[in-house]
């Protein structure tokens, strides 16, 4: 059991944060074993094939059979928008104490793959999770952000409609708030209590845990739990088409083309549409050469937006100029 103990003056210094490095150390589980998160089942089964040059041997080292990972890959974000880069920014200046003895309390030891020289050692990890975030992250990111994002939304809701206890007691069934000590069970027997003290309380939705967690060691005061909406996240998305522009481009397109008044990478849109990779692109070249959409390049991916004449032929208005 985990308690952390609220003073009057530390029930304002809860907070919300979303951080991609703790989603990307989170997957871990997902990964080695599936079977027990089966909302992310389509992720997992989508990205296979994308993880199987990854560095493995690494990764693999990253968590143990109870699920645990190390808490240098559950950093407390400092904000909303923490970006990926920062993090990781700050694993590469990690000290090799601390490396050492995150490793060590989730293991009982450095795995022989990480004990030699600290800072290759963390150089390695870092350029592992960079392949798993480019292989599996990146392409899906966009759509589980915002369900982090809806999610912190519903919760700040909650708190301004029913009060912070309302909304601490509905993050699962496993966390329990008397109004003074907010209490998790979780997996580790251990029985732990924290002040927090001023310091503050970070709550961190996430799509890769099915009940609260927190981290193993003592560092600050954070808890993940499930966000919600994640299980609608992998559903194939159906739009309603004008039946005239369904008629003339297709079905498939139309939807495209509806669904394009927001910037969405071809990857995305086969998992929205549940259409392969191929033929999703071959639809967005056709709708881009006929002007109905525009492209352009952010970071390694390829965004569309519905063009003006689009948005036109959708309204079933002449496009001014």
């Amino acid at each position: 059991m985990l308690r952390y103990v609220l003073e009057e003056q530390d029930v304002a210094s809860v907070r919300f944060g979303i951080s991609p490095l703790c989603e990307l150390g989170l997957s871990l589980r997902a990964i080695r074993g599936p079977a027990y998160f089966p909302l992310q089942l389509p992720w997992v089964r989508r990205t296979e094939e994308a993880r199987a040059d990854l560095d493995h041997e690494v990764l693999d080292a990253l968590i143990d059979d109870r699920m645990w990972t190390p808490d240098f890959l559950n950093p407390r974000p400092h904000s909303p928008l923490t970006r990926l880069d920062e993090e990781l920014a700050e694993l590469r200046e990690l000290s090799a104490d601390v490396f050492h003895r995150d490793l060590t309390a989730v293991h009982g030891r450095v795995p022989d793959v990480l004990a030699g020289p600290p800072r290759a050692a963390v150089r390695r990890v870092v350029a592992a999770l960079e392949e798993l975030w480019d292989a599996s992250f990146e392409p899906y990111w966009p759509r589980m952000r915002a369900v982090l994002e809806a999610d912190v939304v519903h919760r700040g809701r909650q708190i301004a409609q029913h009060g912070l206890g309302a909304m601490l007691n509905g993050l699962s069934a496993t966390i329990d708030f008397d109004g003074d000590i907010l209490s998790v069970r979780l997996k580790d027997p251990t029985d732990r209590t924290h002040r927090i003290d001023g310091t503050g309380l970070t709550l961190v939705p996430t799509m890769f845990t099915r009940r609260a967690s927190a981290p193993v060691g003592l560092g600050p005061p954070m808890l993940m739990y499930p966000a919600r909406g994640q299980g609608a996240l992998w559903e194939t998305e159906r739009i309603a088409n004008p039946a005239a522009v369904a008629g003339i481009l297709g079905e498939t397109r139309a939807s495209l083309l509806a669904a394009l008044g927001d910037p969405a990478s071809s990857t995305e849109l086969g998992v929205r549409f549940d259409v392969t990779p191929s033929a999703v692109n071959q639809h967005l070249r056709a709708l881009r050469d006929a002007g109905l959409l525009v492209s352009t390049r952010y970071g390694r991916s390829v965004l569309y937006l519905r063009s003006e004449l689009g948005s036109a032929l959708l309204g079933g208005r002449t496009p001014s100029g």
